[in-house]
């Protein structure tokens, strides 16, 4: 049976409606179920409910702790029967009751190779540390930052004149196809979580190695 998944947001969800295109795919391994936001005028929610699919506005300020805003968020995910969430633009720390209460079934995407570049603006820590390359990474969460087990990455070139606008822009795009990969690969059983690790089934498909600035022809 394909998973029930929830996608929360907090802005214009631009990766969830990448997971919304991929999941209607006949053969794709998962539904997506329900929306949730923190935010109630996010447009990520109004764009939810145009694909047809039920949004949910849970306002963050309209709770004392951010344990009771969880809690609610968990009873809302619980009562729709959700099996995987998927973080997309979702700019809340959660309680660590409530990543563990989820560890293994919920995944999140953050612009940059992590380990490298944690927090609030990675592509400018990027360009702040000079690196050639960056990109995303799709992980599982757990109750540390940015910080759980890794199940796909996608790498672009830092090109010369880069801002953090630019370089986020290069980047956005390949989040809009690795997280629909990384969604059905967890869904689907072939990436298994190993303590620490994801195992996943199957070879890497692109052997050769990624340069920037690339060689010349002739060297």
């Amino acid at each position: 049976m394909k998973k029930r998944i929830a996608i929360l947001i907090s802005g214009r969800g631009s990766n969830m409606m990448a997971l919304i295109e991929a999941a209607r795919a006949p053969g794709y391994p998962a539904d997506i179920a329900l929306v949730v936001s923190n935010r109630p005028h996010a447009p990520g929610l109004e764009r939810a409910r145009a694909a047809g699919l039920e949004a949910l506005a849970i306002d963050h300020k309209d709770f004392a702790t951010r344990e009771a805003f969880d809690d609610a968020v968990d009873a809302a995910l619980r009562e729709e029967g959700i099996d995987l969430i998927c973080q997309a633009g979702f700019m809340r720390i959660q309680s660590a009751a409530f990543a563990t209460r989820w560890l293994g079934r919920q995944i999140n995407i953050h612009p940059s190779l992590l380990p490298s570049f944690k927090g609030l603006h990675p592509q400018q820590q990027a360009l702040d540390a000079g690196v050639r390359i960056a990109g995303c990474t799709v992980h599982y969460v757990t109750p540390e930052l940015d910080a759980g087990p890794i199940i796909a990455q996608a790498a672009v070139p830092v090109l010369p004149g880069d801002t953090a606008a630019t370089l986020a822009d290069r980047i956005l795009t390949a989040e809009h196809k690795l997280y629909p990969l990384a969604l059905r690969l967890v869904a689907s059983g072939e990436a298994a979580l190993d303590g620490g690790r994801v195992l996943l089934q199957g070879g890497v498909n692109q052997p050769d190695c990624l340069m920037s600035p690339s060689p010349s022809a002739d060297w």
